[in-house]
């Protein structure tokens, strides 16, 4: 009985084995096959697209983006979310020591993604603004795409709740809103295996918002800075 069995796997292996040598032979007899002028036309495409892309980022750098600047007042936030069709915004306050902890990753996420525009304004010189949007907690990180605003990242609990976050939890969190190019899994943050043992990472699905630029409905709650 014991033969009739292994000899049963034997086959079976044997089977699927001659399936993946075929299906190995069909793709290398489909490369033989290919004409030079499919190559030319392969090679071609890959060209377009690089070209493409380098436009592109052209265009965004010619925007203003690649760097994390500061805007002055209001006026100047509507302008640049004119401009740039996608905006990541950092409302700040001098004196709140976890908006330099925001300054330091924002400045290395505006040199990786030239695809967005990274910004920060001052929320006791833009009070209209921070009203009109709700800001309540300092740090606040608004995400606005086309005018309008699609999250809002309030203070660190999105990132663990601790301040040694790294800056691609921060990259994760905003790729999360699909403004970012992001090559890995958006569906676990990085490292996630560590933060869920603290308990400190809450669900942040469903969270998103698209609302206009002028206003925001509902208040975040966190354990960082009222104003």
């Amino acid at each position: 009985m014991a033969d009739l069995v292994g000899g049963a796997v034997q086959q079976q292996l044997i089977a699927a084995t001659k399936i993946m040598e075929d299906q190995v032979d069909a793709e290398l007899d489909k490369i033989d096959r290919m004409q030079d002028d499919d190559y030319d036309k392969l090679r071609q495409k890959q060209l377009e697209n690089m070209k493409k892309s380098a436009d592109q980022r052209q265009e965004f750098l010619k925007k203003g983006h690649g760097n994390y600047s500061e805007v002055p007042d209001e006026k100047e936030f509507f302008n640049t979310c004119k401009n740039s069709n996608t905006v990541v915004c950092h409302f700040y306050r001098e004196s709140t020591e976890r908006c330099k902890i925001v300054d330091m990753h924002m400045n290395k996420l505006a040199q990786q993604h030239v695809e967005a525009k990274f910004i920060k304004i001052n929320a006791e010189k833009a009070v209209f603004l921070s009203k009109r949007l709700k800001i309540v907690v300092l740090p606040t990180i608004c995400i606005a795409k086309d005018g309008k605003t699609v999250d809002y990242i309030v203070g660190f609990d999105d990132m663990g709740g601790r301040d040694d976050f790294p800056t691609e939890m921060l990259e994760w969190r905003i790729a999360r809103t699909g403004v970012l190019k992001y090559s890995g899994d958006l569906m676990h943050p990085p490292g996630s295996d560590e933060h869920s043992k603290g308990g400190k990472l809450s669900s942040i699905l469903g969270r998103s918002s698209k609302k206009n630029i002028r206003g925001r409905k509902g208040d975040d709650s966190s354990d960082d800075d009222d104003w």
